[in-house]
C-alpha cells in the first residue's frame, strides 16, 4: 500500500540530547511541509510523548478516535500509539518527547504500579485536564526553562528530576479529579492479564484460558476487568485484538489473510467477520476511512 501510515522515530533537532526533547507545537505546525509525513494525518509513534496544550482549543486523534483538547489539556501518548494533530492558530503548546530507553532508565526508581498506570491508555483517558492554578503548570514552566538552559551544570539530572516531579503531580491530579484505583493488587492482576493476552494472542482469545493462566477464577478476572475498565474480560481481549489488527493494517504490506493467521484466526473469513462485528467495518473499509487514495 503506497499510503501506509508512517512510523515516526525519535529524531531530535540537535545531536546534543539524551533521548529527551521538548518541541513547541507551533514549530511542528510551521514545519509540517518539511516533514516526511503530515503530522495532521495519522502516524504511529515509536517513542513516548506528553503533549501539554497551553492555549486555544481543538482536538487530537489518538488510536482511531478524536478527543477534544483545550488550554491546560495534558495528552498521554505511549509508544506505538497512532495519533494526529489538528492545527489552528489558536492552539499552542509543547510536546515532551522521550525514547523508550530514556523512559526505562529515568523512571527506574518509581514503583512498577506507578509506571504501569502512567502510560496505560486502557486504565485512564489519554487526556488529563490540568486545573489552571495547579502546581503542575509551575513545574512545567520550570522544566521548560531548565531544558532551554542546556549548558547548566548537571543538566540531564535536573531534567530527569523535574520530569519525575511533573508526572507525579499529574498522577496526584488523577487521584483527585478522575477515577482512581485504590486496590493496587487488582491493577497488578490486570497488568499480568494484558501481558498474557499480548503474548498468547495467537493461542487463545478465551477469557477462561487467561483466568487459568492467572490461577484465578473466570468470575474473579471478570470482576476485576469490570471494576477497572467497565468491560468484561472478553471485551478487553476483543478490544486488544482489534487495536492490534488496526495497527497492523495501517502500517504494513500485510493483507487480511496474513493478518488473520498472525492474530490466531484459522480462517480469514472469520477474522473479517470478527473485525466487522467489533468495528462495523471490514478491514478494507477501515483502511479507506483513514487513508487517502
Amino acid at each position: 500500500m503506497a499510503n501506509d501510515i508512517p512510523h515516526i522515530t525519535f529524531n531530535p533537532a540537535t545531536t546534543d540530547n539524551f533521548g529527551f526533547e521538548i518541541v513547541p507545537i507551533e514549530k511542528i505546525a510551521k514545519d509540517k511541509t518539511e516533514h516526511k509525513h503530515d503530522p495532521e494525518l495519522p502516524h504511529q509513534l515509536k517513542f513516548y510523548n506528553l503533549i501539554f496544550f497551553t492555549q486555544g482549543s481543538g482536538r487530537h486523534f489518538i488510536d482511531f478516535k478524536w478527543f477534544p483538547v483545550q488550554e491546560n489539556s495534558l495528552v498521554y501518548l505511549t509508544k506505538d500509539q497512532v495519533n494526529a494533530f489538528e492545527f489552528s492558530e489558536e492552539l499552542k503548546g509543547y510536546c515532551i518527547i522521550f525514547t523508550e530507553e530514556y523512559f526505562v532508565n529515568s523512571f527506574s526508581n518509581l514503583s512498577d504500579d506507578f509506571v504501569f498506570r502512567l502510560f496505560n491508555p486502557e486504565l485512564f483517558s489519554p487526556i488529563l485536564q490540568i486545573p489552571e492554578n495547579s502546581e503542575f503548570v509551575t513545574y512545567f514552566n520550570l522544566l521548560l526553562k531548565e531544558y532551554k538552559n542546556s549548558a547548566a551544570f548537571n543538566h540531564k539530572n535536573i531534567i530527569n528530576s523535574l520530569l519525575t516531579i511533573l508526572i507525579s503531580k499529574a498522577e496526584n491530579l488523577k487521584q483527585n479529579i478522575t477515577f482512581h484505583i485504590s486496590d493496587t493488587s487488582k491493577v497488578a492482576v490486570y497488568q499480568e492479564f494484558v501481558s498474557l493476552v499480548e503474548k498468547n494472542l495467537r493461542k487463545s482469545r478465551s477469557a477462561n484460558f487467561y483466568a487459568k493462566e492467572l490461577a484465578i477464577s473466570y468470575k474473579h478476572l471478570n470482576t476485576i476487568c469490570k471494576e477497572l475498565m467497565h468491560k468484561t474480560a472478553k471485551n478487553v481481549i476483543d478490544d486488544f485484538v482489534i487495536l492490534q489488527a488496526k495497527r497492523n493494517l495501517i502500517n504494513s504490506k500485510i493483507n487480511s489473510s496474513e493478518l488473520a493467521y498472525k492474530l490466531g484466526f484459522e480462517d480469514p473469513t472469520n477474522f473479517t467477520k470478527y473485525f466487522k462485528k467489533n468495528t462495523g467495518l471490514t478491514p478494507k473499509s477501515f483502511l479507506k476511512s483513514l487513508l487517502k487514495d
